[in-house]
């Protein structure tokens, strides 16, 4: 918001509050897309290790439009092995994801909180 107070007596107010909704909104997009990266290479470095296709299955993604962010991986066997606590592997283990996502949750909020404030140039 400007405003001016003009030798007459009047003042003139200009709000720019949709401009500035929609530059912390960008910000937001990016953060968000930025937070889903880093908890997926979180999760992957968390993931079993046997050949690597789970692993390099892991993507990360964001919706603009709805401000949500996702990280999944897509091989037949990835839910099992997040999910079976009684696997034992030589490198990583079961809840990679869920693990990463709760030790990183304050990180990603301080990813997006920067990119809002980035945007807006504070």
């Amino acid at each position: 918001m400007a405003f001016e107070i003009r030798g007459n007596g009047g003042i003139r107010i200009e709000w720019h509050g949709e401009n500035v909704s929609a530059t912390a909104r960008r910000g937001t997009v990016r953060g968000l897309a930025l937070g889903a990266e880093h908890v997926r290479g979180v999760s992957v470095d968390l993931a079993p290790l046997d050949t690597g296709a789970l692993r390099n299955s892991a993507t990360a993604s964001h919706d603009p439009g709805a401000l949500t962010a996702a990280v999944s991986y897509d091989t037949p066997y990835a839910a099992r092995q997040h999910e079976e606590l009684g696997y034992r592997h030589r490198v990583g283990g079961p809840k990679y994801l869920e693990h990463a996502f709760a030790a990183e949750r304050d990180t990603v909020a301080r990813l997006i909180q920067a990119q809002i404030h980035r945007a807006l140039g504070s």
